[in-house]
């Protein structure tokens, strides 16, 4: 499957490993720290020749309350650039040194992979602050199947922020799952 497309109704879809430039912080969407990591993230990408696609995150946090209940301050994530197949380490290392004398915050960014596996996803249509009912359908389809998630909500941006009118947003939303215990 499309790591980039998804269905506007819940659907269950298998990811294997991908490997691409990353980088981990905490802090408001759009805050401070988050942009200087996707400006960074961004910038290695281009002195590694990677045409950018897609930003994504990967959000979690330390608390005991639901997520949305926790200050979006508190919030971590792993952004992510997917590279093409077959790009090694050491060309993102090579990127990152030549860009971090211009940007500092290009330390933190890192060649990664991570498997996701089988997940729940659907394509979001509108701000990120009605997120939580394509969240709340999703979890219904996990409900129904028996299944519980197994790793970090990722979203992957298809429309940029700053070009679309939040109404117009487009935001795959993923959650890797497995089976509840019995």
């Amino acid at each position: 499957m499309n790591r980039y497309e998804a269905a506007e109704e819940p659907e269950f879809a298998e990811f294997g490993p991908v490997g691409g430039l990353g980088v981990t912080g905490r802090g408001e969407p759009g805050g401070p720290a988050f942009t200087a990591a996707v400006g960074a993230l961004y910038a290695v990408a281009g002195a590694a020749g990677i045409v950018p696609p897609p930003l994504e995150g990967r959000w979690w946090v330390e608390d005991g309350r639901p997520p949305l209940d926790v200050p979006r301050g508190e919030w971590w994530w792993h952004l992510f650039l997917h590279a093409a197949d077959g790009m090694e380490p050491s060309a993102a290392d090579r990127a990152r040194e030549a860009v971090l004398p211009q940007i500092p915050a290009a330390a933190r960014v890192q060649f990664v992979t991570f498997t996701e596996g089988r997940c729940v996803q659907m394509l979001h249509r509108g701000p990120f602050s009605e997120e939580p009912r394509s969240l709340a359908r999703m979890d219904a389809l996990m409900e129904v199947e028996g299944l519980v998630p197994n790793g970090l909500h990722h979203e992957i941006y298809l429309s940029d922020p700053r070009e679309v009118a939040p109404e117009k947003a487009r935001t795959i939303l993923r959650r890797p799952v497995r089976p509840a215990a019995t």
